[in-house]
């Protein structure tokens, strides 16, 4: 794989970036003449070389006098704009977090308004909270169509998933909705909640909008949860029956066993033995030192509303399929990948815990495809979900 930094997060994010370029998500030109510009761990020059960025290619639209243009660069600056925002939740109260998610959206936003068939953002009432979502049509003509739900992770956005894999699934002509619940972006900013583990009460709203929508084929729902997305999805599934199949990209069976994988052992024992004090202060002493662990401690805190170290992972605890996996009661694709750094046996856990309804894949370096969600090599990805989607729905 070629460097792209020596700071590992760094590298995995900008192959993350780049990987979306396909779908008009990013320019490889644009982020390799930052790339190397980028100081490896640096969290503030990392947002200042990409928010320059967002700015320049913003800058550049004049107007939308030339559709085309005007949307493929209000694409890759949203994305540039979420991309100098990432590492920015360790103070919650830094106004650039507001500031840039706003600059991201108006650019998504003018970007959707102008695609061949405009996106349409829509609240959808979750009961005691509300779920942002986009519905991209397949088509304008009312044919009732398949409809592929998806939804992002630990640390990414709904915007985010047209680029990952929407697109390509409207090229085959399944509906789109892509949707966010707590924990993930816009909820979190809009409406201050943090991660819940019941992901049924965020995609039971979803599927009972969808099923109102005359454009959409009822009985061929499908989700798919990306990255965290892959504990969200079939843990809804377990309890969301209408669903027509799920996918994971990748499986996850056990949060809390996946996030505290990476702890020493040390840090492990304090936090099984419920020694909260010293479990923080451990944590923040190694935060000094390993700039990874400080992004995923910052962001989790930012993205479960909690205050310490200690409280982040506990509330990881029940996060597990484990028990559940055989209520899912709809065919299931497992994706994992080869030199995944993050969540290495989870997915064959998953495959495993969910029996006869799973579908295993593992995608290898061969086809570039080892990375975590496979980042870097989405048209490989795209094929195997997409294929999969079209057998299993009968839509091929």
């Amino acid at each position: 794989m070629t460097l792209l930094s020596t700071h590992p997060t760094f590298q995995y994010e900008l192959l993350r970036i780049l990987g979306v370029s396909r779908d008009r998500g990013s320019d490889v030109g644009e982020v390799l003449s930052i790339a190397e510009k980028i100081i490896p761990g640096d969290f503030e020059s990392w947002y200042e070389h990409f928010n320059s960025l967002a700015c320049h290619v913003r800058s550049s639209v004049e107007s939308d006098r030339h559709r085309v243009s005007a949307r493929n660069a209000m694409f890759r600056a949203a994305s540039y704009y979420r991309a100098a925002d990432f590492f920015l939740h360790g103070v919650p109260e830094d106004p650039r977090i507001d500031a840039i998610w706003k600059d991201a959206t108006d650019c998504f936003d003018r970007a959707i308004s102008l695609l061949d068939i405009p996106g349409e953002r829509v609240n959808i009432e979750g009961g005691d909270f509300h779920i942002p979502a986009i519905f991209y049509r397949a088509s304008i003509d009312l044919t009732p169509r398949p409809t592929l739900l998806l939804c992002n992770g630990f640390d990414g956005s709904q915007e985010e998933m047209l680029h990952t894999i929407g697109f390509a699934a409207l090229e085959r002509g399944f509906n789109v909705v892509t949707f966010e619940g707590p924990g993930q972006p816009t909820t979190l900013r809009a409406q201050g909640l943090g991660f819940i583990g019941e992901w049924e009460r965020v995609v039971t709203p979803v599927v009972n909008h969808c099923e109102g929508l005359a454009r959409v084929d009822a009985s061929r729902i499908a989700l798919l949860g990306y990255s965290f997305g892959g504990f969200l999805a079939p843990r809804a599934a377990a309890f969301e029956h209408r669903l027509a199949a799920v996918v994971c990209v990748d499986g996850l069976l056990d949060i809390y066993e996946a996030f505290t994988r990476s702890l020493t052992p040390s840090l492990r024992k304090l936090l099984d033995e419920g020694k909260i004090d010293e479990l923080n202060r451990g944590v923040s002493a190694g935060m000094a030192h390993d700039t990874n662990m400080r992004w995923a401690v910052e962001h989790g805190c930012w993205a479960f509303q909690t205050r310490t170290p200690y409280e982040f992972l506990d509330r990881t605890r029940t996060m597990s399929l484990r028990g559940l996996a055989t209520h899912i009661k709809c065919p299931t694709l497992v994706c994992d990948a080869e030199d995944d750094g993050f969540f290495a046996g989870q997915p064959q856990q998953l495959a495993e815990a969910l029996g006869q309804q799973a579908t295993y894949r593992k995608l290898t370096a061969t086809d570039a495809a080892g990375e975590h969600c496979h980042v870097g090599a989405s048209d490989v990805a795209g094929r195997v979900v997409l294929d999969w989607l079209e057998e299993t729905l009968g839509t091929h």
